[in-house]
């Protein structure tokens, strides 16, 4: 990742950099990674994620298609 300084402005470049690291999703990476998980307990965030992930595409889906 790379951030490109223009001038003196550090300040905004910083707020650059951290809203990318959020959208590529680092920050929830390393709060996952800062402690060992259980394999059941990854398993079971595994599919609670990926729960959420359908139900938010379905909900698109219907706003978009209507029914």
């Amino acid at each position: 990742m790379e951030v490109t300084v223009s001038g003196e402005n550090v300040d905004q470049a910083l707020r650059i950099l951290k809203k990318k690291m959020q959208r590529e999703g680092v920050y929830k990476d390393m709060k996952i990674h800062r402690r060992f998980e259980k394999p059941s307990v990854k398993k079971a965030r595994k599919r609670t994620e990926s729960l959420r992930r359908t139900r938010k595409l379905n909900r698109r889906r219907m706003a978009i298609e209507g029914y």
